[in-house]
């Protein structure tokens, strides 16, 4: 997905990191360069728009809380799979 348009950051990286943007959980660095990323292009904005709907209506949907066992357990296996996904190049 792009604009066309040249960025900082490419719409490839903006898109990987969405998640973690929209959980909060970039630094302030990456936090600034998604942001200003998506003020300039967009497809990208309207992308963070759905997936942030998106994010809301599950938020809203799921009001129980799992076992604090249960959620260490996804907590140690979602970190063993980001370390085994080799980053994609971007050519």
């Amino acid at each position: 997905m792009s604009c066309g348009n040249h960025h900082d950051l490419d719409c490839g990286e903006a898109l990987d990191h969405l998640y973690e943007f929209l959980d909060g959980e970039v630094g302030p660095t990456d936090h600034d360069q998604i942001a200003q990323h998506l003020q300039e292009c967009g497809p990208c904005l309207k992308e963070y728009d759905v997936e942030r709907i998106v994010k809301k209506i599950v938020a809203r949907s799921c009001c129980e809380v799992a076992p604090a066992q249960l959620r260490s357990r996804l907590v140690a296996e979602l970190a063993s799979v980001r370390v085994q996904i080799p980053p994609t190049s971007q050519g």
